[in-house]
């Protein structure tokens, strides 16, 4: 299965949302990758990382973020549960979860309901160890249309995510003991 052919039949080859797209995927996995060898002990997947960490944002076309190139009719919120219904129908139901699991740093039902977000109410957080390495490896980069490449640094990643609550500091937290050898 080759990813970027599964993109280019959702995104114009070239086109800003395409190129946005494919770069952030590639820093996602390259720092997927990265990860998942310091954790041989968990066995990671290390081919089906990268495939789902270069689709796991495949979703955003339905999304109306027009920073991204994107012109959809559903909020941003809404990519990684989107993208997993286009994996699904393509057969992909593992690449699939990664798209619905990976938004923010997981999402419960209950955090559905009680913000009144426009999402399935059903837990969407990682699960499986390759799920978790990709979420994790997905807060070190933005999409934006500068391409930034820049990683970001675990205390931005912390700053951003106190905003969502304790839960989600603690989670990234105990990721970075797990993954970093830290």
């Amino acid at each position: 299965m080759n990813p970027l052919e599964i993109i280019a039949e959702f995104y114009e080859p070239g086109s800003e949302s395409f190129q946005i797209l494919v770069k952030h995927g590639q820093q996602v996995a390259n720092k997927a990758i990265n990860v998942a060898k310091r954790v041989p002990h968990l066995k990671p997947n290390l081919n089906f990382i990268k495939e789902a960490a270069m689709l796991h944002d495949v979703g955003i076309f339905e999304t109306n973020t027009p920073e991204l190139g994107c012109l959809g009719k559903h909020p941003y919120v809404c990519h990684g549960y989107l993208g997993r219904k286009v994996l699904e129908n393509k057969g992909l139901s593992q690449h699939a979860l990664v798209c619905e699991r990976h938004v923010g740093i997981g999402i419960t039902a209950e955090e559905i309901k009680l913000n009144n977000l426009p999402l399935p109410q059903r837990d969407m957080v990682p699960i499986s160890i390759e799920e978790q390495i990709i979420c994790f490896a997905d807060k070190f980069f933005s999409k934006n249309g500068e391409m930034d490449s820049c990683e970001k640094t675990v205390e931005d990643i912390l700053n951003t995510l106190r905003r969502y609550g304790p839960e989600k500091v603690i989670r990234f937290q105990k990721w970075m003991r797990l993954f970093e050898n830290r």
